[in-house]
This record gives structure tokens, C-alpha cells and sequence, in this order.
């Protein structure tokens, strides 16, 4: 490298302000008048001569009119071709139409009308059973297989004798199968009725549907009857889905398309055959249930019949019912027809409300004497036989309530009480009908639940349906507390645990929505009161969990919520840790949801502190990482919505108690040091930078408090921002020798820096942050007073030690990046007026005022920067290393222009040289060393650049060869 004269100056002179000027955009004035860059664009309609076209009129005036038009509607002269063809429409037929589709319309159930499938789960969940089951699986018949009949009369036949083959015997009955056995068992004889089908065997079909069906009559193991049910109709919806489907596809062919809404005279007289002899062969069914079940399953097959079809069917089904002995095979099968009965014709009502009376009708066998023998010989109880009947029950219910005016439901109400307030009756009035109507009538309500029968159903179970109907809907004002007091007096009264927190779980939040804290902490003492004996709580987590979350949802204001007094005992029932913590994060969501300004109230912090600490002291080595960061989310949003106002020392205190508590989350810790510094800041507004001696003094207790907590960090990046962060607001608050102390400890960290850190889970090299981190680091120092004791830009002589010493990648070209960066940082420092300061600091060019020895010193460092780029792009003369020497060479060719005085011999021939080595081997981009010439003979007409003309003239371009 050639010897650099050292009084030469490197770095040009900079007037930062008149750069600035220079750089504004111009002001243009602007007239605005009536435009605005928001006002909508007004399209005028020019009346010109044009081209007549049929059945438009040209008009030769050339005014312009002032309406506002619309472009795309003037090149259609107004017209619009959907408007075109309504207009050219039938209007008898458009009305008719739009008629019959709000009809339909109309006779959809809606979303507001909850589907079977929601309640599906509930009923296989809840209605199991560990007794044996058994099941009769139909084995196939080899019957008539090889013979081909000819005539259809013959094929009628023979078909009607594989059915009687299939009654007479040809199943399996199996035998001691577990629940979930059986369940396997159903779901083979599903597929096999899809296989079935799909092989074009629609008798196979047929056959396992019925032995399907005839399981809905076995009731031996009666405990699992519901669950059965749900199992079995999911095979006859599959079946009626396929049999309705395989008559609407011969409907279609190449000519019409069968419309959605079709009517029976669409239907083609081969799809009417098909569908009627199915009919038929389901009439050939001997027993009464398989009859009924299949020939429900395919109702909605009656609209390719006849428009009246359906409606003529429900009420023989209804009728078909009465001959089912067993009350409980009864309902479900009353319920099967509600619920096909729901799907294809809800405008029917007439026939679901026979279907209902009918019920009504025979209700009282429930409590008949062949139940009542069918139970003790199965060893079943009352109160475990009679909730059997409530899925049933409260569809039927739910379908007949279903939109239906308040005098129907009326006479419903009416017709229970005739029936003695039987109360499974009432349970499913309540469960059924809208939380408006039961929440308008809850005195009439109660009066009939303290009058019903309770033979085999619990009054409580009554007062939690009433409660679930309370939540949804308000009573009378007037009533309110009398209700609640009703309901409680028997709620209270509860021995067995289960039975008491599945109510009071309900009432709670009536009690939220309807009353003040003290009615609240009543029911909460009450709870805790009958939940603590003999550790009854450790049973019903998922109830005092519901609770908990009933009374934050209502109380947002927490000052209140913890001024109940039974509220933190209650808390205490949570004995299971992750119980506990889920409950500790519900709170503090709620929390950082609905807390809108900060606080100090001692109430408030001392019971989130306990909350948060609870959350914390949960962590451990096998916590998850997605959980560590929504626990530290949480804390960290309760740190932030804590304040003292002036009371900074109170604060700072607070500050350092969060981090002995919260020590094992990183992120609160970071968290935290944002914090402290953010308040070290805030006192420095206050002082408007003019600190006192005792604010002084707390500032640095402030820096002190960031200094000890970064090195307890794991995430090296993390410590090293925090260290930059930290030193800045030590700056700012003219305590000098810790901003020394946070940037020397920076510096000390970088070697540190390995080579592959981890970002979000993926292992990412390391050098990009790093070149990031240091070209933050390089625009603080350009700030930094020197120490009088450290020598001239001791901080950037360490930092570049550092820098040389670290281990950089082999293929990297990063460390001459950051050299570059050096430059442009010493090219600032030679400035007699610095870019930026810190208001009450002063930095280098206040202390030395252009001294020619720190000019000097600032030289020296450049020439041995330099001498390290230049000897770095030797090293990538080798051709697999070329197009980086070039991009590099143009890079470090820029900053010298941009930062360098060229007027120097020497740096004016390196530039030249670094131009030469861009394009030497026909690397560079021949675009961008275009518009770098043009870029330099531009600047060279400005005042002080005319040195540029001449080393334009000698920046040649090269063209590749």
C-alpha cells in the first residue's frame, strides 16, 4: 500500500444545512379553487355527433352538459342488458316465481335454529356404558346368484324373497361386545351400505338398514339407548341421502337440468317408477319399527310424487308411532320424525304439533307398571332412567316451539300443568322454548317447579334449566331478587357437591349481570362454603373455572372485582397448578383487555402481583415456548398499565420488586429494563434536562438497575441492544462514565456473537445482525465524548480491534461492509460541526474545535481502515471471487465520493484505480456505472465541485467483450 501523506485531509468538508436545502423537494404553489385531491373525479357528458346504431337517436349539439354521468353506462346509451332482459320477461311468470322463492324461503329453518349435529357429540358423550351389548350383523345371501331373470315381474320377486331370506335368518348375532366394539361395528355396517351402493347391490342396502333399524328396538342395555339412537339414524340419513340422490340423477340428462325447487311435474316418468317402487318395498317390511325408521329416512323422496306427498305422510308416521309399546323407543322414534319432518317440510307444523300431542298423550306409560318391571330387572333406577327421555324430549320441544307464537307455546305450558308438572315435562319446556318467553313467565316458572312431581327428577336440575334460560334473557325487573332468592333457597340446601356447583355454576351469572358485588360475594362464600369440605373442589375444576370467568366477564372494573371479599379465597380453591394457572391467565386477559388507564391502586397491584407470580412460578424446564411467551405477554401487559405518576422513586421500586419475582422470563425482564429506561427519560422531561442533584442520583439508581439486570439475559442480540439502548439514555442524562461503562461492555460482548444463532426455532447465521447492530453502534459514537484519561476515539480503536479479531465467515464480505461503515463514521468525526447532538453533551467537535492532532489521530485511523479494504479485495482476485471484488470495489468507490476529498491526489488516483477494478473483468453493472457518471459529472457544476469534471474525463466506460 503506498505511504498516504498524514496532513492531507481525507474526509471532505460537509455544510449538513446547506446539503439539507439543497435536498427539499420544490415548492410549487398550487391554486386550489374548486379542486381537492380527495373530491370524487366528475365525468362530464360531451353531446357529440356519433354513429347512429339501431334504436338510438345521434345528437349533433356539441354542449356539454354539467350532470354527472356514469362512463361505463353512457357507452350502452342508458341501457342496461340485465334491465334489458327482466323488462323482455314474462311478468305473470317473475311474479310467480319470486312468490314460490320466498316461499321456500320462508319454509328454511334458519340459523337461529339449533341443527341436530351440534347436539350429536353431547348425547354420545354423556350416554355410555360399561355393561355388554350385543348386535346382529347381516352375513350376505348367496341366493339367486348365477340366474338372470328376464322379466321384471321375475326380478320383483325375487327381490322381495332376499328380503324375507334376510328376516328369516340370514345375520349373526354378536355377542359381548364392549361399547366402543359396538360402535365399530355400526360404523363397518355404514360403510358397507355405502360399498353396497356404490357396487350397484341397493337390496344389500336395503337389507342393512333394516337390521339397523331393528336395533332401535332393543332396550336391554337401556343406559345406552340415546347413544345408539344418534349411532343408527346416521346410517338411515346416509341411506335416505343415497336413495333421494340416485332419483334426482335420472331426473337429469343431456336435454333439462332438474331446478332445486322442482315440482312433480319435472320428474320423468322412469325417476316416479324408481321412487315408488322403493316405497314399496318398504312397505313389505313385516316389523312395525324397520317400517317406520326407513320409510322416515327417505320422506323427503315424496316430493318427486306429489306436491302433497309429504304432507299426507307425516301424519300416517305420527299414527305409525302409537303401535311402539316402549315409551322410551316411542320418543326417540317421535323425535327421528321431528327431525326429518324439521328438514325437508319445517312449514308443516300442523303434523309436528299431532306428533307432539300424541306424545302428551301417552306420557304417563313412562311411569307405568311394564317400565317399572323393565327397570328392576335391568337394576336401573328412576332418576337414571328418566334423563334417557331429555334429548328426545327437548327436540321435540325445540322443533315445535320453533318460531311459534306466544299462544302455542301458552297452551303448551297449559297442557303441563294438566299432566301434574311432571318434571321431566317441565325440563324440556324449559330447555326447548325461547329464553324470552321462560325469563318473561319465571315466577310462573317457579310456581310450577315447586308444585311438579319430582318421582325420579330433582327439583335443582329444573331451577339450572331455568338459570341457563336467565342468562340468555332478562325477567321483570321487579322480580329479579325474589327470583334469586327462590332459586337459591334450594340451590343452598344441596348435600351432594356434584349437584350443588352445577347449579350455583348457572346462577352465578345471573347473580353478575343483575346485582352488585355484595350479592356476588354472598354467592361466592356460599360456594366456597360448600365446596371445601373433604376437598370437594378437586372434582369440579371445570365448574369454579366457569364461575371464575363468569364473575371477570361482568366486573371490568377491578378495583371493585377485588374489593370482594370471597374473590382471593375463592382463588385459593385452585389447588392444581396448571388449574390454577389458566385460571391466573383468564384473569390477567381480562385484565389487558378492558383496563383502560394505568394504575397504582394497592388493591389492584398486590392481587395481580400474586396472580402474576402464580403464572411465573410455573415455569419450569419442560414449559413449551409458545407458553413462556403468553405467560411473559401477560405479565409484561400488567407492568405496563402500572404507574405512579410523579412519583418516580415509587415507581423505580416497583420496577425492582417485578424483577425478583419474574426473574425466569426473559422477556419481562427486557420488558422491564424498557421500563426503567423509559422512566429515566421521563424524569429528564420533567427536569427539561437540567437534573438536580437528587434527580441526578436517581437517574443513575435508574442506569445502575439496567447495568446489573442485561447480563442476567441469555439472547447474546438481546444483550448487546439493551447495552446500546441503555447507553443512550445514560447519554441523554449526561452520566457519561456509565454510558462508557454500558458501550465498553457492548464491545466486550461482540466476540461473544457466535456463528449460527436461533431465530424462531431455525438456525440463521449470525453476521447480518451483527453488521446491523454495528452500524447502530457507529452513529451513538459519532456522539460519544472521549475520556480525557483514554486517548482520542479510544471506544471506536476497541471496537476495531474487536472487529479484526472476530472470526469471520470464509465467503463473507461483511467485515469490509462494516469497514465501510468506519469511514463514513470517521469521515462524520472530522467535521468541525457534528450531524446531530445530545442537548447539554458535549461531543468531540466541541472538545477539540478542529484540533489538528485529532485530525490527525482521525486520519491515521482512516489510512489503516482503509489498507484493510484494499487488502481485502486483493484476496478476491481469483475468478470465482470476481463479481464480488467488482460489487465491492463499486461500493467503496461511492463512499469515497460520497465522503472523501478528492481534491487529495492519492484519493482522487484510488478512486480512479477502484473504477478500473468494477469493470476490469466485466462484472459490473453497466446501468448503475452509467448513472454513476452522470451522477458525477451533475455535482461537478456545483460551487466547490469543479475537481470532479476532471475525474469524470477520467472514469471511463467499459463495454463487455
Amino acid at each position: 500500500m503506498a505511504v498516504w501523506d498524514l496532513s492531507a485531509r481525507h474526509s471532505r468538508g460537509r455544510n449538513y444545512k446547506a446539503e439539507f436545502a439543497s435536498c427539499r423537494l420544490e415548492a410549487v404553489p398550487l391554486e386550489f379553487g374548486d379542486y381537492h385531491p380527495l373530491k370524487p373525479i366528475t365525468v362530464m357528458e360531451s353531446k357529440t355527433k356519433k354513429v347512429s346504431r339501431k334504436g338510438s337517436t345521434s345528437s349533433t349539439s356539441s354542449s356539454s352538459s354539467s350532470s354527472m354521468v356514469d362512463p361505463l353506462s353512457s357507452v350502452l346509451d342508458g341501457t342496461d342488458p340485465l334491465s334489458m332482459f327482466a323488462a323482455t320477461a314474462d311478468p305473470a311468470a317473475t311474479d310467480s316465481s319470486r312468490k314460490r322463492r320466498d316461499r321456500d324461503e320462508n319454509s328454511v329453518v334458519g340459523s337461529d335454529f339449533e341443527p341436530w349435529a351440534s347436539k350429536r357429540g353431547e348425547i354420545l358423550a354423556r350416554y355410555t356404558t360399561t355393561e355388554k351389548l350385543s348386535i346382529n350383523l347381516f352375513m350376505g345371501s348367496e341366493k339367486g346368484k348365477g340366474t338372470v331373470t328376464s322379466a321384471m315381474s321375475e326380478k320383483v320377486r325375487t327381490r322381495l324373497e332376499e328380503l324375507d331370506d334376510f328376516e328369516e335368518g340370514s345375520q349373526k348375532e354378536l355377542l359381548n361386545l364392549t361399547q366402543q366394539d359396538y360402535v365399530n361395528r355400526i360404523e363397518e355396517l355404514n360403510q358397507s351400505l355405502k360399498d353396497a351402493w356404490a357396487s350397484d347391490q341397493k337390496v344389500k342396502a336395503l337389507k342393512i338398514v333394516i337390521q339397523c333399524s331393528k336395533l332401535l328396538s332393543d332396550t336391554s342395555v337401556i343406559q345406552f339407548y340415546p347413544s345408539k339412537f344418534v349411532l343408527i339414524t346416521d346410517i338411515l340419513d346416509t341411506f335416505g341421502k343415497l336413495v333421494y340422490e340416485r332419483i334426482f340423477s335420472m331426473c337429469v340428462d343431456n336435454r333439462s337440468v332438474l331446478p332445486d325447487h322442482f315440482s312433480p311435474e319435472n320428474v320423468n316418468d322412469t325417476a316416479k317408477e324408481t321412487c315408488l317402487n322403493w316405497f314399496f318395498k318398504i312397505a313389505s317390511i313385516r316389523e312395525l319399527i324397520p317400517r317406520f325408521y326407513v320409510e322416515a329416512s327417505i320422506l323427503k323422496c315424496n316430493k318427486f310424487l306429489s306436491k302433497t306427498g309429504i304432507s299426507e305422510c307425516l301424519p300416517r308416521l305420527t299414527c305409525m308411532i302409537r303401535g311402539i309399546g316402549d315409551p322410551l323407543v316411542s320418543v326417540y322414534a317421535r323425535a327421528y320424525l321431528c327431525r326429518v319432518g324439521m328438514e325437508v317440510a319445517p312449514h308443516l307444523k300442523e303434523s309436528l304439533n299431532k306428533n307432539f300431542f300424541d306424545f302428551l298423550l301417552t306420557f304417563k306409560q313412562i311411569h307405568g307398571d311394564t317400565v317399572q318391571n323393565q327397570l328392576v330387572v335391568q337394576g336401573v333406577e328412576l332418576p337414571s332412567y328418566l334423563p334417557l327421555y331429555s334429548p328426545a324430549m327437548d327436540w321435540i320441544f325445540q322443533c315445535i316451539s320453533y318460531h311459534a307464537p306466544e299462544a302455542l307455546l301458552t297452551e303448551m305450558m297449559e297442557r303441563c300443568k294438566k299432566l301434574g308438572n311432571n318434571a321431566l315435562l317441565l325440563n324440556s319446556v324449559m330447555s326447548a322454548f325461547r329464553a324470552e318467553f321462560i325469563a318473561t313467565r319465571s315466577m310462573d316458572f317457579i310456581g310450577m317447579i315447586k308444585e311438579c312431581d319430582e318421582s325420579g327428577f330433582p327439583k335443582h336440575l329444573l331451577f339450572r334449566s331455568l338459570g341457563l334460560n336467565l342468562a340468555l334473557a332478562d325477567p321483570p325487573e321487579g322480580d329479579r331478587l325474589q327470583i334469586l332468592n327462590e332459586a337459591w333457597k334450594v340451590i343452598t340446601k344441596l348435600k351432594n357437591p356434584q349437584d350443588y356447583i352445577n347449579c350455583a355454576e348457572v346462577w352465578v351469572e345471573y347473580t353478575c349481570k343483575h346485582f352488585t358485588k355484595r350479592e356476588v360475594n354472598t354467592v361466592l362464600a356460599d360456594v366456597i362454603k360448600h365446596m371445601t369440605p373433604d376437598r370437594a373442589f378437586e372434582d369440579s375444576y371445570p365448574q369454579l373455572q366457569s364461575i371464575i370467568k363468569k364473575v371477570i366477564a361482568h366486573f371490568h372494573d377491578f378495583s371493585v372485582l377485588f374489593s370482594v371479599e370471597k374473590f382471593l379465597p375463592f382463588l385459593d380453591m385452585f389447588q392444581k397448578e396448571s388449574v390454577r394457572v389458566e385460571v391466573c391467565k383468564c384473569i390477567m386477559e381480562v385484565f389487558i383487555k378492558h383496563q383502560k388507564e394505568p394504575t397504582k391502586d394497592p388493591v389492584i397491584l398486590n392481587a395481580l402481583l400474586h396472580v402474576c407470580k402464580t403464572m411465573h412460578d410455573s415455569v419450569n424446564a419442560l414449559t413449551l415456548e409458545d407458553e413462556k411467551r403468553m405467560l411473559a405477554y401477560l405479565i409484561n401487559g400488567f407492568i405496563q398499565m402500572v404507574s405512579f405518576g410523579r412519583d418516580f422513586e415509587q415507581q423505580l421500586s416497583f420496577y425492582v420488586e417485578a424483577r425478583s419475582m419474574f426473574c425466569n422470563l426473559e422477556p419481562v425482564l427486557v420488558q422491564l429494563i424498557h421500563s426503567v429506561n423509559r422512566l429515566a427519560m421521563e424524569t429528564r422531561k420533567v427536569m427539561k434536562g437540567n437534573h438536580s442533584r437528587k434527580t441526578a442520583a436517581f437517574v443513575r439508581a435508574c442506569v445502575a438497575y439496567c447495568f446489573i439486570t442485561i447480563p442476567s439475559l441469555g439472547g447474546i442480540f438481546t444483550r448487546l441492544n439493551l447495552y446500546l439502548h441503555s447507553g443512550q439514555v445514560a447519554l441523554a442524562n449526561q452520566c457519561l462514565s456509565q454510558a462508557d461503562a454500558f458501550f465498553k461492555a457492548a464491545i466486550s460482548l461482540i466476540p461473544e456473537v457466535p456463528k449460527m444463532i436461533n431465530i424462531d426455532g431455525k438456525m440463521r447465521p449470525s453476521e447480518s445482525f451483527l453488521l446491523e447492530f454495528l452500524c447502530n453502534f457507529f452513529s451513538t459514537l459519532l456522539i460519544v465524548p472521549d475520556h480525557p484519561e483514554h486517548g482520542v476515539l479510544f471506544l471506536v480503536r476497541e471496537l476495531l480491534n474487536v472487529i479484526q479479531d472476530y472470526t469471520w465467515e470464509d465467503n463473507s464480505d461483511d467485515k469490509i461492509r462494516i469497514y465501510t461503515c468506519v469511514l463514513h463514521l470517521l469521515s462524520a468525526m472530522s467535521q468541525e460541526t457534528y450531524l446531530y447532538h445530545i442537548d447539554k453533551v458535549d461531543s468531540n467537535d466541541s472538545l477539540y474545535g478542529g484540533d489538528t492532532k485529532f485530525l490527525a489521530e482521525n486520519n491515521k485511523l482512516c489510512e489503516t481502515v482503509m489498507a484493510q479494504i484494499l487488502e481485502h479485495l486483493k484476496t478476491l482476485a481469483k475468478d470465482e471471487a470476481l463479481k464480488r471484488q467488482s460489487s465491492l470495489g463499486l461500493s467503496f468507490f461511492n463512499s469515497i465520493l460520497a465522503h472523501g476529498d478528492l481534491r487529495n491526489n492519492r484519493l482522487n488516483q484510488l478512486s480512479v484505480n477502484l473504477w478500473h477494478l468494477a469493470q476490469r473483468h466485466g462484472c459490473a453493472d453497466t446501468r448503475t456505472m452509467i448513472k454513476t457518471l452522470e451522477y458525477i459529472k451533475k455535482r461537478s457544476k456545483h460551487p466547490d465541485m469543479g475537481h470532479l469534471t476532471e475525474l469524470a474525463l477520467r472514469l471511463p466506460l467499459q463495454t463487455r467483450t
